[in-house]
């Protein structure tokens, strides 16, 4: 099973900062994953850069919206120089900044000219249980497939019934389960209300309930053998690793 941990790129030197804690204190996660995020200056593929002398598997997060296919690549030659060997294509949601520029792109079309121009990099796609039906996502993860995904990185689970669904739906692709701590009724409410997020009966916004779930539920994709990403947001990344990796 390998274990990878999402990091915020709020700057450079806090990635390294989170990345050589990792190195140093968690042993068995041996890769990171970065978001792309818009209000950062920092974009995904610049902060794996910076990563990948530690971690050499370090996965950017690209948001197929901001890729324009008139263009090269953006972040071709910042993948090749630092030798990352892999990425993560989502769709990305509309930018809030109207200076922007944003593309009428899928993530089916941007998997596809990855696999065109960059045919050595492998790539990952999103699987996201909630955000449409089963039969609407079970087909969006075909099409990804038809483009060329190597494999799938999940939106974050918290609900061991519904993991085991998606597991025989994805069958023996190569795939990397998410889980992510919710601690507040606030951080509920986003999940719920962007997200579509369907939290279970017995589901409690403290940390008690979420590493227990964890727990749980890595047991379930070390049974399965497959992979998982943890997403510490806006929790202490050594308290809440600590015990569970």
């Amino acid at each position: 099973m390998r274990i990878s941990v999402e990091l915020v790129p709020r700057s450079a030197a806090a990635v390294l900062r989170d990345a050589n804690l990792i190195k140093a204190q968690f042993k068995q996660i041996t890769m990171l994953n970065v978001p792309d995020l818009l209000h950062f200056s920092l974009r995904s593929w610049e902060a794996c850069a910076h990563t990948a002398p530690i971690f050499r598997c370090s996965i950017p997060h690209v948001r197929a919206i901001d890729i324009s296919p008139y263009a090269p690549l953006p972040m071709a030659e910042t993948l090749l120089n630092a030798g990352l060997a892999e990425v993560l294509v989502v769709g990305g949601d509309p930018p809030r900044d109207v200076e922007h520029v944003s593309y009428p792109q899928s993530s089916v079309d941007v998997i596809r000219r990855f696999k065109r121009d960059l045919p050595n990099i492998k790539v990952y796609a999103a699987v996201d249980p909630y955000r449409q039906g089963f039969r609407a996502e079970r087909d969006y993860i075909s099409r990804k497939l038809d483009a060329g995904a190597d494999g799938f990185f999940t939106q974050p689970f918290f609900d061991l019934r519904l993991m085991e669904l998606f597991a025989e739906l994805l069958g023996d692709e190569d795939v990397f389960w998410g889980f992510t701590p919710v601690t507040t009724d606030g951080a509920r409410a986003y999940w719920e209300t962007t997200n579509k997020t369907i939290f279970p009966r017995g589901f409690k916004p403290t940390m008690d309930w979420n590493r227990a779930f964890t727990r749980s539920a890595l047991e379930l994709v070390k049974s399965m053998k497959s992979n998982a990403y943890l997403m510490p947001i806006r929790v202490d990344l050594s308290e809440y690793l600590e015990g569970l990796v």
